[in-house]
């Protein structure tokens, strides 16, 4: 079955991704429709996984555009970050890092 706005864990994750490249004032149109498709693999639920995908979708859909953007999506990016970083080292990667330049 198709999904309108994606769906997956890290599928929907990149797709979050693109609407925070976007600037802070553009960021949260439509990006809390790629929430629903976001589904948590089994053996990510019950770890700071989960809890990082919990704030990622609270601070997405509590968000009011107008108000507190740029800070807002800050925070957002940075709940990304650990998110991604928290992947890595589930899968096995010991050392995962950003890098300077993102």
């Amino acid at each position: 079955m198709e999904s309108k706005f994606g769906r997956g864990f890290i599928t929907s994750i990149t797709l979050i991704c693109k609407h925070f490249a976007l600037p802070p004032e553009q960021a949260f149109y439509g990006a809390a429709d790629h929430l629903e498709g976001l589904e948590i693999p089994a053996q990510f639920r019950g770890t700071e996984i989960e809890e990082l995908v919990t704030q990622l979708r609270k601070r997405v859909v509590w968000h009011q555009p107008g108000s507190m953007d740029k800070e807002d999506a800050a925070e957002v990016i940075r709940v990304l970050n650990r998110l991604i970083i928290a992947i890595d080292k589930a899968l096995g990667i010991p050392d995962p890092d950003l890098g300077e330049f993102r």
